[in-house]
């Protein structure tokens, strides 16, 4: 048996474990409303609901292999552009500004 306390008014995982994985995925969908890296909702997660890192990795990781291809735009998404790309976003507009040759 686990010796655990209840801190916090959510469900437990020792307890009821259904109820809490389903409480976790919910967080999780809840910060990628805000566009949040899995580390930045693992951060979060931690901090404001007490929730173990590794209890969020793991529902995480099991919401990707459910939902492949929503991760993989999901991640390109929230993913920061290299710098030298960024640049040349930037630089792209001052092209169409150029004068066509007659």
């Amino acid at each position: 048996m686990h010796d655990h306390s209840h801190q916090y008014p959510l469900p437990c995982l020792y307890c009821h474990p259904y109820s809490y994985i389903r409480m976790v995925q919910n967080l999780i969908e809840r910060c990628m409303l805000f566009h949040m890296s899995q580390d930045q909702c693992i951060r979060a997660l931690a901090e404001h609901a007490g929730i173990k890192p590794l209890v969020t990795v793991t529902v995480w990781k099991e919401l990707q292999k459910e939902n492949k291809e929503f991760f993989r735009a999901y991640l390109q998404v929230v993913t920061p552009r290299p710098l030298f790309m960024s640049r040349c976003f930037q630089r792209r507009p001052n092209l169409a500004r150029r004068k066509h040759w007659k």
